[in-house]
Formats: structure tokens, sequence, C-alpha cells
């Protein structure tokens, strides 16, 4: 119970306010946006440089971490994929932005905090590993099936170039990339200009939750309701369950197994939503599942914190 209080209602109660701004019309769709741009665009690639530059990349990068995870991540983008095709006789697109529902778990605006909460910012270096390549991986095992399926005789290198293209444009993806080389060089990021861009990175998780609860509000649950269920299921309980045991397996630190199966217990995160409507198929299953993943999550998650070490 005191998990729950302490950890978990705390993340949860900040994405409750920005809900019931949005819901009472205190918080209009475009302020939402605004604020989640501010974030996406700029204070979380603040975040991820100062945290990547600074970062030990030779116990940070773990290839036993990332099997661990990402096999669960890809068993969920399966399950998604086959479960759609195969049972709800869904089309090959839907499927695949269904599957991507499993592949891409909420690693940065739940993940983070929630870890940061149960045990500190200290215990962020696997989370903040992960998310550095979360982003090309999801994307990039999406958009090439999406785009493979999609084809049509079309020509590899020009599918080749966009799904690049789609991956590399974005500031969070500039904000990890800048953070490696920055790692790798020894570039030292001069005083003043890292106090500011901690000023700015501080910002990025309450402002992104509070505007989460905005977007949340969007969505509604309606249709497809067996399809929404089993989307959750492969979050909530296949992905990290996969990741748990794994980890194990592998002999992951404590800090690692809990950053790992944390962010592998996340509901799927907006970026579902936003590959469906790029693709503008099965947006509906997305939005629904996003917004009863994220309610359900309270109470996995919870579990998940009894259980890890």
């Amino acid at each position: 119970m005191q998990a729950l209080l302490d950890v978990i209602l705390p993340v949860f109660l900040v994405i409750g306010f920005g809900y019931v701004a949005a819901w009472r019309g205190w918080f209009g769709e475009a302020a939402v946006d605004g604020v989640m741009g501010f974030t996406q665009n700029f204070a979380f690639p603040c975040l991820l440089f100062r945290a990547i530059s600074t970062m030990d990349l030779d116990s940070a990068l773990n290839l036993s971490l990332y099997v661990s995870f990402y096999t669960g991540s890809v068993a969920g983008f399966l399950a998604g994929l086959f479960g759609a095709r195969l049972i709800f006789r869904r089309p090959w697109e839907d499927s695949v932005a269904i599957g991507f529902c499993g592949l891409f778990s909420n690693s940065l605006l739940l993940g983070v905090p929630i870890t940061e909460r149960a045990y500190g910012a200290d215990a962020l270096e696997a989370n903040f590993a992960i998310v550095a390549v979360h982003a090309p991986i999801c994307y990039g095992i999406g958009l090439t099936v999406m785009e493979l399926i999609r084809a049509h005789g079309a020509n590899p290198l020009e599918k080749a170039k966009s799904i690049l293209t789609a991956i590399f444009r974005n500031g969070l993806i500039l904000g990890i990339v800048l953070g490696f080389a920055f790692n790798i060089t020894g570039l030292p990021t001069p005083t003043v200009a890292g106090d500011a861009l901690d000023l700015i990175g501080r910002a990025a998780l309450p402002a992104a939750l509070f505007a989460l609860g905005g977007i949340l509000f969007r969505y509604r649950p309606e249709g497809d309701m067996a399809t929404i269920a089993m989307i959750c299921a492969i979050s909530l309980i296949l992905h990290p369950t996969v990741t748990y045991g794994l980890g194990r397996a592998f002999g992951l630190s404590t800090d690692q197994l809990r950053s790992a199966v944390l962010t592998a217990s996340m509901a799927p995160g907006v970026n579902t939503y936003i590959f469906a409507n790029l693709y503008g198929v099965a947006r509906r299953v997305a939005a629904s599942a996003l917004l009863l993943a994220t309610a359900l999550s309270i109470g996995t998650i919870w579990v998940w914190l009894a259980i890890l070490p």
C-alpha cells in the first residue's frame, strides 16, 4: 500500500490534474499540444542530452539489459500483430499499428518518473540507456514492417530513405545523438550552458505528465474492446514478464532489473497513437488502448513493485 501512495499515485495525480483541466475547459487543446510540444521537442531532449553525455557507457550500455527488455518488446509486437490478424481478422496495416501498441511502452513519460519515485534519481541510469535507443529501435521495427507491407513494388532505396528520415526527424533523437557525441569525444559542456539545460530538463517530467492527462481526455474507449483488452494484456503483463524472466536469467543487477521491468510494465506510449494516426489505421483502437492501459497500469505497476527486489 505504501508503494501505491508514495510512488504511483503522485505521478497519476499529476496526469489526473491535466485530465480534469482539459475536461473542465481550463486548459484548451492548443495549450495541451503546446506543453507536450515543449516537453518532447525541447525539455526531454535537454534531459536526455545531459543524462547521456555524462553516462558511464561501459556500465550503462549492457547487452543483457537490451536483450531482456527488447526481446519482451518484440514479443509484444509479434503478439499484437498476429493476434490482430489471425484472431480478430484485422487488415495487415491495422495489425501492424496494433502490434506497435505492444512494442512501444511509455518509457519516458511514465517509466522515468515511476522509477525515480520508487528508487531515487541515482537509479535511472538503466532507464536512460533504454530510452536512448527506444525510439530508433521501435520506430525502426514499426516503420520498416509497415512500409514493407505498403511497398507494392516501390523502390527499396526510397523506402529506406523515408524510414530513416521518419526516425531521425525529431528533437528526442537529436538530443540522444548529441549526448552520445559529447560522451564519446569527451567534449565538456560549459557550466553556464549545462545549468541552463538542467533548468529546462527539470521541467520535462511534471509538464509532460500534466500534458499527458490533457491528451488522454481526448480519447474515449469505444468499440473493439476485445482487441483493446489484448493490447492491455500484452503491454502490462507479457512484456514485463518476458523482461523479468530474461533479466533474472542473465543476472542483471538489481538496479538494471528494476529499471528494465518497470519500463516494460508501462502502458503504451503516446507515440502508439501518433504511429496509427500517421498511417490512418487503427486509430480508435490505439487511442482507447492508450487510455485504458494507462488507467489499469496503476494496479499492475503496484504488483511489479511488490515483485521486484
